[in-house]
């Protein structure tokens, strides 16, 4: 063959070749972060510091040797499919998903690209691994133990306000975990001897709707459970509780740093740092279905006593002692 017509033959095989077979690799990994909230409500949590320092302590630092594509659906959990879709079309070495919700749109969307994920519940029950110590497939990482706390929760808020009894849940009902979390409060309240109401709020409309509704039904106190969206909404949350003098108890350690009554929940930040470790060893070649599901140990109460002075509560000796940190 000439080189003429050889070289006319290379063109036209390229033309039909698949897009991937045509790209050139990048120079780094990239990462899709996949997140259900918005970007200022991710990088006011903290959370990025652990997720920066999991991957340093792998030897990847973004902007250097590694970098990271963020898709945020501001608190539309519709919008994540597509969003998966988007980074499954793109470059990238694995995805990143921040939450529930994020995980299960990233595990539909990416058929056996690899996948770590960091959520507040249980990982087989909205299934996305076999089981924990056997993943399995594509997708492994951290579970927060969100709904195992539920309960816990409820408990903390009772003791804090002993005479009340009327008691609320604040959930968004489009996160895969509120269900199971409305059955962990329900069952608790009924030990507790509390009558309980569930609050359903996906949009800051429905968020003052809720609240609206708290006078009418005599509700004493809150608990708001986690949720991307609600920590997006977290500063309109603590204006309604303190605007309607409501005790109320969040999930996030920062909530009570930041005015909230209570906050009682699990070490994020140091979570998302055991899932960029994951996401290090895999982009040293190890797999997903190797490395066992991590669950959530350090658990945290703190109390912001400036908050409950102006609610008019003393914080009980038993709250007190168990409490990690009363903030001053």
């Amino acid at each position: 063959m000439r080189r003429r017509d050889f070289m006319t033959f290379m063109a036209s095989a390229a033309a039909t070749w698949p897009p991937a077979a045509q790209a050139q690799q990048p120079a780094t990994p990239v990462i899709g972060f996949l997140h259900t909230g918005s970007r200022a409500s991710l990088n006011g949590s903290g959370y990025l510091s652990g997720f920066e320092q999991g991957l340093h302590e792998t030897g990847y630092v973004e902007g250097k040797n590694i970098t990271i594509e963020f898709r945020d659906a501001d608190g539309r959990s519709d919008r994540l499919p597509s969003l998966a879709a988007e980074l499954v079309r793109g470059r990238l070495a694995l995805i990143f998903a921040s939450d529930n919700a994020a995980a299960i749109a990233a595990k539909a969307a990416a058929g056996t690209f690899p996948i770590v994920f960091w959520i507040g519940g249980d990982p087989v029950k909205l299934g996305l691994v076999a089981s924990l110590a056997r993943p399995g497939g594509n997708i492994t990482g951290v579970s927060g133990i969100a709904t195992m706390l539920v309960a816990k929760r409820l408990q903390l808020l009772h003791d804090m306000v002993p005479n009340v009894r009327s008691f609320a849940i604040l959930i968004n009902p489009a996160n895969p975990q509120a269900e199971a979390d409305v059955t962990e409060a329900q069952g608790a309240a009924l030990q507790l001897g509390l009558q309980l109401d569930v609050l359903k709020a996906g949009s800051a409309d429905e968020i003052d709707a809720a609240f609206a509704t708290l006078d009418e039904h005599r509700i004493g106190a809150l608990v708001v459970e986690g949720d991307p969206f609600l920590s997006q909404q977290s500063q309109q949350l603590y204006k309604l509780t303190a605007r309607q003098r409501l005790p109320a108890i969040f999930t996030n350690p920062i909530d009570a740093a930041r005015g909230a009554l209570m906050s009682y929940g699990t070490d994020i930040g140091q979570q998302y740092r055991d899932a960029a470790i994951y996401v290090g060893r895999i982009l040293k070649g190890e797999k997903p279905a190797d490395l066992p599901v991590q669950q959530g140990t350090k658990l945290s109460l703190k109390i912001n006593r400036k908050t409950a002075a102006s609610l008019g509560l003393a914080i009980p000796p038993s709250l007190y002692n168990f409490a990690d940190e009363v903030i001053e």
